[in-house]
């Protein structure tokens, strides 16, 4: 089983004045299959909880798709299986860098995708947490 994805589109078109490149959609249509509901993915190892100990947003990004991806083969999918996002970030000037950041590993994805700029997260050094969905076919 495919998720039916209805208008998908690249950030290139819809926010040309950023220099960004993510694959998005309007919608997923999903059939079946085993749902996923991932917390909020800070920038911190899953096993021991530590905070990578980094400032910088794109190592953040980094390490917090390294655990949506992590999760999600956990459970038995893979990153195609990914149906929406939902972007925590505390500086609107970090933008551009999560959103390429996060662009490198939904490339040919097209999951939807809610952005959100929020005054703090749970710890003050995390700039980025990302929450997601998957669906994994039966």
């Amino acid at each position: 089983m495919t998720h039916q994805r209805i208008r998908p589109f690249n950030t290139a078109d819809t926010y040309p004045e950023q220099n960004l490149d993510n694959d998005l959609c309007q919608a997923v249509v999903t059939e079946g299959g085993k749902t996923v509901y991932l917390r909020g993915q800070c920038p911190q190892n899953l096993d021991d909880f530590r905070d990578i100990g980094s400032h910088d947003p794109v190592e953040q990004t980094h390490k917090v798709m390294q655990n949506i991806r992590q999760l999600i083969e956990e459970a038995g999918g893979d990153m195609s299986h990914l149906v929406k996002v939902v972007v925590y970030i505390t500086d609107v000037r970090n933008r551009e860098a999560v959103y390429r950041t996060m662009g490198e590993y939904i490339k040919g994805v097209h999951p939807v995708s809610t952005g959100l700029v929020v005054s703090a997260l749970a710890r003050p050094n995390w700039l980025v947490e990302i929450d997601g969905t998957a669906v994994i076919p039966a």
